[in-house]
């Protein structure tokens, strides 16, 4: 690229992916993956007297899959512009997702920092919100990628 992707960020700017629904597979392997396998997300009838009134999915598995979304969401070249991701701030799990929920990501760019003795050009920061369809906001966060 004769000029570098971080240079053409544009503070300020906002995006939304498409969806994805969670599934019961998605449930069940994220358990067998990560070790988590909490009544919350595991046990259909104790989850059934509980407060949620059914399982829950795992806020990680939420937060992957939101991981997933973003990058199906990315441009080529952004693609490519991508050196690694470099954190996450502020994370807040703010509502359930149940299986059948579907999801999608809203981005806004918050802060670009240039980084010249690093492998990439500079960190974006993002305010990323999970959402549902009817606006709940399920997990909020600051992600921060490292672009070239």
């Amino acid at each position: 690229m004769s000029d570098s992707y971080f240079e053409s960020v544009e503070i300020g700017t906002t995006d939304e992916t498409g969806g994805r629904t969670i599934t019961e597979a998605d449930v069940v392997n994220f358990a067998g993956v990560s070790g988590d396998f909490n009544h919350i997300h595991t046990d259909d009838v104790r989850m059934a007297d509980s407060s949620f009134g059914e399982r829950i999915a795992h806020g990680m598995l939420v937060l992957s899959m939101a991981t997933g979304l973003l990058w199906q969401n990315r441009s080529p070249e952004e693609r490519d512009a991508v050196v690694a991701f470099y954190g996450i701030d502020e994370l807040r799990f703010r509502a359930p997702a149940f299986i059948g929920d579907r999801i999608s990501v809203e981005t806004e760019v918050l802060e670009k920092q240039r980084k010249p003795d690093s492998a990439g050009t500079g960190t974006v920061r993002y305010g990323l919100d999970v959402v549902k369809p009817d606006g709940t906001v399920v997990i909020s966060c600051e992600t921060v990628s490292l672009l070239e």
